[in-house]
């Protein structure tokens, strides 16, 4: 006889599931990082961020090799991200233990904006300034930007921002002069990012609660034999051991709201002028000013923070795209 078998459904790549810590993910410092850091020609940020918006179409000219509609118009779906320039409002210094990096100083700007005090607690004396540092920087091991977002400006119009670090390309020497001049001011995306390069977008997926084992893991509903329930798992595993493996038998759980990462998402167009179809994107509204069109879907809602980091798989890989039009009729 055949030998009745099916493959094992849900994917056990990320476990145990639980929900994420905050709302907005966070990029780790790796030795990827510092191997871009290093192979990089001039200091720039290698992060940025901004709020998802919707998706819309763009009717493209395709030019890769070897395609069937090479050089035909073709349309590509995009992922509308709305991109308020950053604020840097502190530069913190890293140093070299015997545990890692520890943080060293933290430096912040005189006039901190009154909507950071709504994420953070505002220090209320400033002693620390930047030419205190520049004797000591031969000590310091790392320098990173101390950013938040201005919601304010975005389509949102929310006041809570969001702060996180940002990780510089460079030497010490190199990275330190770019955050003094930095410190005060607002960050771009066009200053991180060009188009045509490839960037990972990394995001916490929509929630959707606790939920069972044929929607968390796709497990085959039982026939209306079965004794009890149908939409429950057989068994719970074999007699020995005598429990029950972490990881091995699906059960019911968290679905949803989990940080997950996007590779090589291509950056179509980066724009200033502001984007909106018709009424305005749905759940959104519209995107006013600086907005980054990216090649494909993103995790999460519309509204939720997403961060980009320059690509660790395709590193120095750009591939401009001819954009013909853009689809901006209504999405009602």
């Amino acid at each position: 006889m055949v030998k009745d078998h099916k493959p094992i459904a849900g994917s056990r790549a990320f476990w145990p599931r639980k929900r994420a810590k905050r709302i907005y993910p966070r990029f780790k410092h790796s030795k990827e990082l510092e191997r871009i850091a290093r192979n990089a020609k001039e200091v720039k940020p290698l992060e940025f961020a901004g709020y998802k918006a919707g998706m819309t179409q763009v009717f493209i000219v395709d030019t890769r090799k070897g395609s069937p509609t090479q050089g035909q118009e073709i349309a590509k779906p995009v992922t509308v991200i709305d991109c308020p320039p950053l604020f840097v409002f502190g530069v913190k210094l890293y140093k070299k233990t015997e545990h890692g990096l520890k943080e060293h100083a933290v430096i912040y700007i005189n006039n901190l904006k009154k909507e950071l005090s709504r994420k953070m607690d505002i220090p209320k004396k400033i002693d620390k300034k930047p030419s205190d540092f520049d004797d000591k920087i031969k000590e310091i091991e790392d320098i990173r930007l101390l950013v938040h977002t201005q919601p304010k400006d975005s389509g949102l119009k929310k006041k809570k921002p969001e702060i996180f670090e940002i990780d510089l390309t460079g030497s010490v020497e190199e990275k330190w002069n770019y955050a003094k001049d930095k410190l005060g001011k607002e960050l771009d995306v066009s200053e991180v990012f060009s188009e045509g390069e490839y960037i990972d977008a990394k995001a916490v997926t929509k929630g959707k609660g606790t939920q069972g084992v044929v929607k968390r893991f796709g497990v085959k509903i039982r026939s209306r034999k079965n004794k009890l329930k149908r939409r429950h798992i057989g068994t719970l595993g074999p007699v020995t051991p005598g429990r029950v493996l972490p990881g091995k038998i699906p059960m019911a759980g968290q679905l949803g709201f989990q940080t997950r990462t996007e590779y090589n998402k291509k950056i179509v167009k980066i724009g200033n002028d502001g984007i909106q179809p018709k009424g305005g994107f749905v759940n959104y509204g519209v995107v006013p000013k600086n907005y980054v069109l990216l090649e494909g879907s993103l995790p999460g809602p519309k509204k939720r923070l997403i961060m980009f980091r320059k690509s660790f798989r395709k590193t120095d890989e750009k591939e401009y795209a001819e954009i013909k039009d853009i689809m901006l009729t209504s999405q009602q």
